[in-house]
């Protein structure tokens, strides 16, 4: 899907928080009661990180969550947009809008970089991790997490799509992260996103597909779909 990368419509997407809210809304851990929020967390706060940069950070919450647990970290959020900027600034996390394959910060600044669920975006994948790289000091951890070909394909199949491919998936992250950090280690974890009724499932696909939204099947009561997602370390 082209405009998953084209900065245009990915800037449409996230021009308010809300899109980006509903879509959190449904995730909870899966069958093995592990979230990969809290897996990624665990990833940067053991690394003992002086300096992290986050790119695409959201609304800042994931920041904010690693800032409660190792407060005397140097934490500087980055994301395209304005409002999810304002938004994480909101929450006490320094934050400055910038793009991902152009951040405005030294050559290895940091001990740290985070890019979660949002490598594939990026107009230019290579260009972003060469940025990320260049950024981080030499020993330096990136973090990353994205979601599987078959992140939530049962839902998609139902109302008449496809499953999402795009290009950076788990299927492809170690061996795209591969092409600019030595050492990748990644796990595979498994999610589950529950819908109270059809009207919520609808209001999730509209977050992103509004044809599939109108082309889903009624179904009474609640519905639980799984979703693929991995988390990546990379140094």
């Amino acid at each position: 899907m082209r405009e998953m990368t084209d900065r245009e419509h990915v800037g449409t997407q996230y021009a308010s928080v809300d899109r980006l809210e509903t879509r959190r809304s449904v995730w909870g851990p899966g069958p093995d009661g592990v979230s990969p929020v809290d897996v990624l967390r665990t990833l940067v706060v053991s690394s003992a990180a002086r300096r992290v940069v986050e790119v695409g950070c959201g609304t800042g919450k994931f920041a904010r969550s690693v800032l409660e647990e190792a407060p005397g970290t140097d934490y500087v959020a980055t994301d395209l947009s304005p409002a999810m900027v304002e938004a994480t600034r909101a929450l006490g996390v320094a934050a400055e809008v910038a793009p991902a394959d152009r951040l405005p910060f030294a050559d290895g600044s940091f001990d740290g970089a985070v890019a979660a669920w949002m490598l594939y975006h990026v107009p230019d994948l290579d260009r972003t991790l060469a940025e990320l790289r260049r950024v981080l000091r030499q020993g330096g951890h990136l973090f990353v997490a994205t979601n599987g070909r078959e992140h939530l394909a049962d839902l998609l199949r139902a109302a008449g799509g496809e499953p999402l491919v795009t290009q950076f998936s788990s299927e492809n992250a170690a061996e795209v992260l591969g092409r600019h950090f030595e050492h990748v280690v990644q796990r595979d974890i498994e999610t589950r996103a529950t819908f109270p009724d059809h009207a919520a499932a609808r209001a999730y696909l509209a977050t992103f597909a509004p044809t599939l939204a109108d082309t889903l099947p009624h179904f009474d009561g609640p519905r639980t779909y799984a979703g693929r997602t991995a988390v990546l370390s990379a140094h």
